[in-house]
């Protein structure tokens, strides 16, 4: 099911491309996770969703430039978690629902409230420990993947 997924991510305009490995945009997008989740400790309410949010998203995506990796489609890039070693199935799920609640308060105006921001944090933490794990074998690896699904 991921490699049908991950297929039609690859064929959407948007959607999963490789291109050239981009090491400065990576910690670019770490150090913006690392901003936004200060931001997310002085929001309140909705915001503090939205920048949770954010965070979490610009730290996976530091792990997607480092590897080469470019997706404009958020729901693609969550996805790809499934193909990065160190990221479990809880992850996935944290990030995906993390996404639906900033949609709701962002677009619907619903009441939700950030409940546990050390997910977050920890969120922040695996993915740094990802990008330092991350040698060229397993981004070689990652774009194997991507090209065979």
């Amino acid at each position: 099911m991921a490699d049908k997924k991950i297929k039609w991510c690859c064929d959407q305009k948007r959607g999963i491309q490789l291109f050239e490995q981009k090491p400065h945009l990576s910690e670019a997008y770490m150090k913006e996770a690392d901003e936004t989740i200060g931001n997310m400790f002085v929001s309140s309410k909705k915001w503090k969703i939205i920048t949770g949010y954010y965070a979490c998203y610009n730290a996976l995506y530091s792990i997607l430039m480092k590897a080469g990796i470019k997706s404009e489609i958020h729901e693609c890039t969550i996805e790809l978690m499934d193909l990065i070693e160190g990221f479990s199935k809880e992850d996935k799920t944290f990030l995906a629902k993390l996404k639906s609640d900033r949609i709701q308060v962002q677009y619907y105006l619903k009441d939700i409230e950030l409940k546990d921001e050390i997910s977050v944090k920890s969120f922040l933490l695996k993915c740094k420990s990802i990008l330092n794990e991350f040698n060229q074998q397993k981004i070689d690896n990652l774009r194997k993947m991507i090209n065979e699904a």
